[in-house]
């Protein structure tokens, strides 16, 4: 930095000679300092950066590799799923969550639990429902959840909610279904990715949906609104909590 030539009014000023040759030496080491700080910013900066997409790279391909133990279908839908997440790099939350909605509705095929594994009631891990190609609506919410969280969306703007689904010619009139709520922000009218209506839209506009509870990793309340119910989900839903586990151990977040 030329400081003379940015202040034109300290070189013509009547300096004692001596005096304004170090406080042009001290000006020039504190213009030093700072050019240095900046490149050490940016260096920094650059480095959070790199560290960032390598985390993420680092994440798809443990989703790969370990999609291996769930067969070809497995593998397929694994490297299609890390196809759209980097493509998602970058992107904001609504392009995300469109593009992952889309991408479980059109790779799972909906099947009971009875059918698909053999039992009423199971709740798959995202790998484990691309392995089979196939789900119940838990499976899906389940994928879009950790997919979502795997991309960086937050835990806190993401829960699954129980419902009751009205249904022609259902029982009652309803079915137990579950469904996947994003919150743009903590008192914003949630999103919901659905796999019976495939389009995203706000609850308001989901009148044939009736909220029990909902929960996600970190909580556990009443309807989809604020009030916190008791308990940790991980304990009160044991199901959710081995959902989470097998999710974590095949590389989601």
């Amino acid at each position: 930095m030329d400081f003379e030539a940015s202040c034109p009014a300290f070189a013509s000023a009547p300096w004692p000679r001596a005096a304004a040759a170090t406080l042009r030496r001290v000006v020039r080491s504190v213009a030093d300092v700072a050019d240095g700080l900046r490149a050490l910013l940016l260096c920094l900066l650059a480095l959070l950066a790199l560290a960032a997409f390598s985390v993420q790279a680092v994440d798809t391909d443990r989703i790969v590799k370990s999609a291996q133990k769930y067969g070809p279908t497995g593998v397929a839908n694994a490297k299609a799923l890390q196809q759209m997440m980097a493509s998602l790099a970058g992107k904001d939350d609504t392009t995300r969550i469109k593009a992952v909605n889309d991408f479980f509705n059109q790779r799972l095929a909906y099947m009971e639990d009875i059918d698909n594994w053999g039992v009423q009631d199971y709740w798959a891990s995202p790998l484990e429902s691309l392995g089979k190609g196939a789900g119940d609506c838990e499976d899906y919410a389940i994928g879009k959840y950790f997919t979502l969280t795997t991309l960086g969306v937050p835990h806190a703007k993401l829960r699954m909610v129980y419902v009751r689904a009205s249904i022609a010619g259902a029982p009652n009139g309803y079915v137990a279904h579950m469904v996947l709520a994003y919150y743009p922000t903590p008192e914003a009218e949630p999103l919901v990715l659905d796999n019976l209506i495939p389009t995203i839209h706000p609850s308001g506009e989901r009148p044939d949906l009736l909220p029990v509870f909902s929960f996600n990793a970190e909580g556990l309340w009443q309807g989809v609104g604020s009030i916190r119910a008791n308990g940790d989900p991980m304990v009160r839903l044991s199901k959710w909590r081995d959902a989470v586990m097998h999710a974590r151990q095949d590389g989601f977040q």
